[in-house]
């Protein structure tokens, strides 16, 4: 415990692995300390029934940065797994993301120009102001049809919050294809590690000193003076005592069962997108694999919870209130020469796993 190092990381997802990873490469001594009993974050699997298990909610990683795609690949060998997952409205099967096979569903039209007409219709009809709410936006980038099936349950269940009072940009940009392409993803390169991620996880962190079930705040002065630096990726409030406040989130509950069945719902994604169904969606892990061979199946079903301090906080909430407040937070961590802070906690911003891999880039670019 004496030792002395150039970094000490809190916290093994996949920002800290990949921020230990590279500057072990470069000559750096890192310690990681970790709260949970396992590596890997929020992106840790394990093998159940010879089927590999995402812990955590489904991860599919997708980029089309070739620098990342490069980097993950040194320490994993990804399958050539395709995102196209699929909607349950009340009973009805609709494809995700929105293309020709859903418009089909929907109206029946065969074309694109026919599901074009329709959608424009109900867009001119939901009007072209600035648009107020997450509802407003909506329904002014796909109409009342799509948003009222595919849209608003599943939002107001993901945020415990009615669409007009989400703000807009929580929604972004609505993707639409005329085409009968169900590829979720428009990146260039995707798949999932064969043997899971928290194997891809322990190659990354070869060389680095990893202590599990350590809680950072136990002992934090101790901590400290372990290193010469600190990366930080939990949250930030809590790292500053929240003297400004708490930070809201949005929490997940997952329940994870054993089917006695070799195929439980053909397809590794299925949301449900009505608000009466009490889980978002159901995972089956089995299809992320195709070679993984059992006669039994692994699903999870999603459930969004209220967030409260202590439980898992997973997707910030970044509407005005919070957005002011971490920026109080972000002034105070501006002004620490020895603390860096990164990834979806400390940064209060949701990633994808290429953009935390690539913010890793652009902290470490920066760094000797």
């Amino acid at each position: 415990m004496n030792k002395k190092y150039d970094y000490l990381i809190v916290g093994a997802g996949l920002f800290g692995a990949s921020f230990a990873q590279v500057m072990t490469e470069r000559g750096k001594r890192c310690l990681m300390i970790e709260k949970r009993e396992a590596i890997g974050g929020n992106i840790a699997t394990e093998q159940v029934e010879g089927i590999t298990v995402h812990k955590f909610g489904a991860h599919i990683f997708h980029t089309s940065d070739k620098r990342v795609w490069e980097y993950v690949n040194r320490f994993a060998e990804f399958n050539n797994f395709v995102n196209s997952p699929i909607a349950n409205y009340k009973g009805t099967l609709y494809s995700l993301p929105f293309n020709m096979y859903t418009f089909n569903r929907l109206w029946g039209c065969k074309t694109p120009a026919e599901a074009r007409a329709i959608i424009d219709a109900q867009r001119a009809a939901a009007g072209s102001g600035e648009p107020k709410n997450l509802e407003e936006k909506a329904l002014q980038s796909v109409g009342e049809d799509v948003y009222k099936t595919l849209i608003k349950g599943y939002t107001e269940k993901q945020w415990g919050r009615d669409c007009k009072y989400l703000p807009a940009f929580i929604i972004g940009r609505v993707p639409l294809r005329f085409t009968y392409d169900n590829n979720y993803f428009n990146d260039r390169y995707q798949g999932i590690p064969v043997g899971g991620y928290s194997q891809m996880v322990k190659n990354m962190l070869d060389g680095v000193d990893v202590m599990l079930g350590v809680d950072y705040f136990s002992d934090k002065n101790k901590f400290d003076g372990m290193a010469e630096r600190v990366l930080y990726t939990g949250e930030i409030d809590r790292y500053y005592g929240y003297k400004f406040g708490e930070l809201e989130y949005r929490s997940l509950r997952f329940e994870t069962e054993i089917a006695e069945t070799p195929d439980f719902q053909g397809n590794a994604v299925v949301n449900y997108t009505d608000y009466e169904t009490p889980y978002t969606r159901i995972i089956e892990h089995k299809h992320f694999d195709k070679t993984q061979e059992s006669d039994k199946t692994v699903i999870t079903r999603e459930y969004p919870e209220k967030f409260v301090k202590g439980s898992e906080p997973y997707y910030p909430i970044n509407d005005e209130v919070n957005s002011a407040l971490y920026a109080k937070y972000a002034a105070e961590a501006a002004k620490d020469e020895k603390t860096l802070f990164g990834g979806r906690l400390a940064g209060y911003k949701y990633y994808d796993m290429d953009d935390t891999v690539a913010a890793v880039f652009a902290m470490t670019d920066g760094l000797k």
